[in-house]
């Protein structure tokens, strides 16, 4: 974002802050947090609010305790991390799931390396991976919650991308497995299972929507990723569309829409030019299908942005943009 680069005196202050960054991808989040509680009941708000809480509570108690420095978790940052775990989490997963989660991705993968502006991989994501390592049955259990005030329907069952990815391995195929429920208007709104961040895309693009109006991230990444997924996934697709699931069906099921616009935009984790973003998008999108489809696990957002992460210092150092007044060679 050219507004927040720094250049050569004089300067002019702007009245961009962490604490205002955050804040709007707090507001930005909050729809679909509302359709998470409002899908899932009370569990739902549970994990948000407590991990919002141990995230803060444990980002306050290093930096005063352990690291001695000046306490920063009034820039809202920790609470950012805190809501993406919750929605990366199934909405009735026990709160000593988020506690643990939480407590690694501020501990380990936060503070470790500095705070804010010095880790290396996306907390939250970190925090995600760990426990789905650590705890595969909690973090993959999909049950019925009981949707709250009877507005929307309540789940139970696997995940479209567990039911694609066991389906096809028992030897079915998909227009057997996708005969009957997952058809467009699920994946689009509100009757799609998984974690509490991916029951709904329209709620994820109104957020994306906000974020794009009030310049807090470009849309060169999400774009990227989308544009990855859909052709390398349509390609599969057309090639055998018995065995490879279609290109909208990946773009609006799962984890995508929700790293994509979320976490793969985040400044720290993320490469600074336009020509690093795009090598960073067209990586986690191919990481992304090639998972899908040929690994063991249904879902491979998570992974394929943490292992671009670690490339991100590469893409920063070969993707500089060419200095005023350099001729071109």
């Amino acid at each position: 974002m050219n507004k927040l680069f720094v250049s050569p005196s004089p300067h002019t202050h702007g009245s961009e802050s962490t604490q205002t960054i955050m804040r709007d991808v707090l507001i930005a989040l909050a729809p679909a947090m509302l359709v998470s509680v409002l899908a899932s009941g009370w569990s739902a708000l549970v994990l948000i609010l407590v991990g919002v809480a141990t995230c803060v509570l444990t980002e306050f108690l290093i930096q005063k305790y352990l690291l001695k420095v000046p306490v920063t978790v009034c820039d809202l940052s920790a609470a950012v991390t805190g809501c993406l775990l919750a929605l990366n989490l199934p909405p009735a997963a026990p709160w000593w799931l988020i506690v643990i989660g939480s407590i690694v991705a501020i501990g380990v993968a936060k503070m470790t390396f500095g705070g804010l502006g010095q880790n290396i991989f996306n907390p939250a994501l970190v925090g995600r991976v760990f426990l789905l390592v650590s705890f595969p049955v909690l973090m993959t259990t999909w049950n019925d919650t009981g949707a709250m005030f009877g507005i929307v329907d309540a789940f139970s069952g696997a995940t479209p991308l567990g039911a694609v990815k066991e389906g096809l391995a028992n030897g079915m195929t998909l227009s057997q497995l996708t005969a009957d429920d997952l058809t467009f208007r699920q994946q689009f709104f509100f009757n799609v299972g998984g974690s509490a961040g991916e029951l709904s895309a329209v709620a994820l693009i109104l957020g994306f929507i906000y974020l794009l109006c009030r310049r807090v991230i470009k849309a060169t990444i999400p774009v990227t990723i989308f544009c990855t997924v859909f052709v390398i996934s349509g390609i599969f697709w057309l090639a055998n569309p018995e065995r490879f699931t279609n290109p909208v069906f990946n773009l609006f099921t799962g984890g995508l829409l929700l790293g994509a616009i979320f976490m793969a935009t985040d400044y720290v984790t993320s490469p600074m030019t336009t020509k690093g973003q795009i090598i960073f998008g067209i990586g986690i999108g191919l990481i992304t299908v090639f998972v899908r489809y040929f690994g063991s696990y249904p879902e491979g957002v998570s992974f394929a942005i943490l292992i671009m992460n670690s490339t991100v210092p590469l893409l920063n150092k070969y993707c500089k943009p060419r200095r005023f007044g350099e001729v071109k060679k």
